[in-house]
């Protein structure tokens, strides 16, 4: 296998109180299958208050020399040190799941309004936003200026959890939606159908690459294949703090966070903390990194390391 990039992780903690920590970051090297923790979401000095504390950091991305990360109502902003530079935060912007950069712009999931916002990053703020809804039968969707006081109602109606977004338009999906949307002008189709409970689901090489969270799954369909893979799991007596879980959520092989390393290769998380790279040619997992053995502990934004 040629050399691979390294992959920076963000990981949340489910049920963690104040003073505990709440996750971090990660790089991870796949070809030493290794990694170093970068950051402790409970170290670095942050007022917790209203920054989406319970549920630490979330989707991932990169412009110039600046890493760009969302906490649940906020965007923040590090150096390639990891240091704080700014943040940003938008009262239409609520439990941000997964962020993309294309063009000059970063989209983001803002799950508490079934929403996708827009930040354009040379000029520093948001400008645009895209609101989801039922309509009769179907979906709508239209565009909000999120500076106004015009902007959506609150609703969790979707749950919308990733967004990506190429010169076709703006692809959104999410846990509560059965479909891929595609979103472009003021058009919205539906690309792909998907099972309940999803993650990641994105258009790729014909088809749609996501995690099946609900079947402990990766999968690529297509028109021509259809690749379905195990997520790894441990013996539970190898986990930590399996009853410790306030929320009640944990579990593992929680399937969420992936990056496409090439045509064939992915790179997928998932819980306790593993980064797996799984080779869709050969339908088999080939490399696997665990952070941690804490059942708490889950994958959540994943990105190719650039600098």
């Amino acid at each position: 296998m040629k050399l691979l990039p390294k992959i920076l992780v963000s990981s949340v903690v489910r049920g963690a109180q104040q003073g505990d920590s709440h996750g971090g970051l990660y790089l991870v090297d796949p070809n030493q299958q290794s990694f170093d923790q970068v950051l402790d979401w409970n170290s670095c000095e942050i007022n917790f208050e209203g920054r989406g504390a319970d549920r630490g950091l979330r989707g991932i991305s990169f412009h110039d020399d600046r890493i760009y990360i969302a906490a649940s109502d906020e965007l923040f902003v590090f150096n390639p040190r990891f240091e704080i530079v700014c943040s940003y935060r938008n009262p239409y912007l609520k439990h941000c799941h997964e962020i993309w950069k294309h063009g000059p712009n970063l989209y983001l999931t803002s799950t508490g309004f079934d929403s996708v916002l827009v930040f354009n990053l040379p000029a520093a703020r948001f400008v645009s936003g895209i609101y989801i809804f039922p309509y009769g039968s179907g979906i709508g969707a239209k565009a909000f200026d999120p500076n106004g006081p015009s902007g959506p109602p609150p609703s969790i109606g979707f749950h919308f959890n990733n967004v990506f977004v190429d010169q076709r338009g703006v692809f959104v999906s999410g846990r509560k939606l059965k479909s891929l949307l595609c979103i472009r002008a003021s058009e919205i189709s539906v690309v792909a159908r998907l099972p309940f409970g999803t993650h990641n689901a994105r258009p790729f090489n014909d088809g749609v690459l996501f995690n099946d969270t609900a079947s402990d799954a990766l999968r690529w369909l297509s028109s021509i294949r259809r690749v379905s893979l195990s997520l790894p799991s441990y013996p539970i007596s190898q986990l930590s703090n399996v009853n410790k879980d306030d929320s009640k959520l944990a579990r593992q092989a929680f399937g969420r966070g992936l990056c496409t390393l090439s045509d064939t290769l992915i790179a997928g998380g998932s819980s306790p903390t593993t980064i797996s790279l799984y080779d869709l040619e050969a339908e088999k997992i080939v490399r696997s990194i665990n952070i941690s053995m804490d059942v708490r502990n889950a994958v959540h934004g994943m990105a190719i390391w650039p600098y």
